[in-house]
């Protein structure tokens, strides 16, 4: 008789951690001496299912020397310091979850307090002495690195002067406390920032406002990229960074927008957003780029300008005097102008140069019947007005007679 057997028994197995998937790549900007850092949420786990087993997002930074070998995860995080964590929504039962392709409507929303799962988390670290200064890596096997057959010690390659980096990851942390996945790691040059632009000088007209500022010269030079067989490093040395600048509106000084899509090499820049009376700053930071990495100078003191409507209309075009019995009618083209307020109809009798306006106010239509007495001739003219009270110069002149 066949006997199938089911295997050995043993304990039951501890249920599976679900772990959230590592937050989206860390984006840092550096802006004088703070680094801006970014980074999403996640809401996924490593298994695909949702929503993820988080209670917090944690980022970390290390300074370390520049060496052949990276830090492991491990001694990034050991060795480094916490820049800032965010609390997050958490699911009430970590193993309740939905498969990628399952509906929403069978997903439990996270609860609790803390930002949504999807959300942007933006930190910032001011960057201090301290923070310059590598962070001392022990040797784990406590014997000197690059020896040869001889045990000697030897360099690989010739001394370089080497830039600093600093180094941001991120991770999510289990409603257990247990670490999820590291994001990739960002790594933000240390070198001085650059020189800052002065104040920039505005002048507007009616359709934008133009800022100049004077032209920064490269301040450091950087070594071009190592040949294939040379280890991988950021050296200093004999080529320039490419010098630009990023340009922003600052009237809201708590939360200044970044009006360049990139950095622009021309030490100029033209605001098409024209509001009349409103009081527009703005600020220029110059933008060094090193490598893949692009390094924003301190911001100077913003300069402030009211747009104020200074700028009359053009001269209305085409008038044109048509006689009829004991009048003569005005008619002219339509004038461009997106604030016009109107018109205004001056006459002057041959051949006397003293106009006089025949409407008391601007009107809106583009022609005009002025009752005259027969066979007298008369000169007109007329201005086009804006909303701001500004006044065109006048218009062609034309005689005519009523009949």
């Amino acid at each position: 008789m066949l006997e199938v057997g089911c295997g050995k028994k043993g304990p039951p197995l501890p249920p599976l951690v679900k772990l959230p998937l590592a937050p989206e790549r860390v984006l840092a900007e550096r802006r004088g001496n703070t680094v801006d850092l970014q980074f999403t949420v996640p809401t996924t786990n490593t298994d695909g299912t949702r929503p993820a087993n988080l209670s917090r997002a944690e980022v970390y930074a290390i300074t370390a020397p520049p060496t052949a070998t990276p830090l492991t995860d491990d001694q990034l995080l050991k060795l480094g310091t916490k820049v800032g964590e965010v609390e997050v929504k958490a699911p009430r039962d970590p193993n309740r979850t939905a498969d990628a392709d399952d509906p929403a409507d069978e997903v439990e929303p996270p609860e609790g307090p803390g930002l949504d799962q999807g959300s942007v988390v933006r930190l910032q670290e001011p960057l201090t002495e301290v923070m310059l200064t590598p962070v001392e890596v022990p040797n784990e096997e406590n014997e000197p690195a690059d020896l040869d057959g001889n045990g000697a010690s030897h360099p690989l390659l010739a001394p370089q002067p080497m830039a600093l980096t600093r180094t941001y990851v991120a991770y999510g942390t289990t409603t257990r406390g247990r670490k999820g996945p590291l994001s990739p790691r960002t790594e933000v040059p240390l070198v001085p920032a650059p020189t800052p632009p002065a104040t920039p000088a505005i002048a507007y007209d009616e359709t934008k406002v133009t800022l100049t500022w004077p032209a920064i010269g490269a301040t450091r030079e950087v070594a071009p990229p190592p040949a294939a067989d040379v280890l991988p490093s950021t050296p200093l040395g004999n080529t320039r960074p490419a010098i630009a600048y990023n340009v922003y509106d600052a009237t809201n000084a708590a939360s200044p927008v970044k009006l360049t899509a990139s950095p622009i090499a021309e030490a100029t820049f033209a605001d098409n957003r024209m509001t009349w009376g409103q009081n527009r700053c703005y600020t220029v930071r110059t933008v060094e780029t090193i490598g893949a990495f692009t390094i924003e100078s301190d911001a100077p003191e913003p300069r402030c300008e009211v747009l104020t409507d200074t700028f009359g209309p053009a001269a209305p075009q085409g008038v044109q005097g048509i006689p009829s019995e004991g009048a003569i009618n005005l008619i002219w083209q339509a004038s461009p102008e997106k604030d016009l307020a109107g018109y205004i109809v001056l006459r002057a009798p041959p051949p006397s140069e003293q106009f006089e306006p025949l409407t008391p106010a601007p009107i809106q239509e583009t022609l005009f019947k002025d009752e005259v007495p027969r066979g007298v001739s008369y000169v007109y003219t007329v201005k086009a007005v804006d909303r701001a009270g500004n006044t065109s110069p006048a218009s062609a002149r034309v005689t005519e007679t009523a009949r």
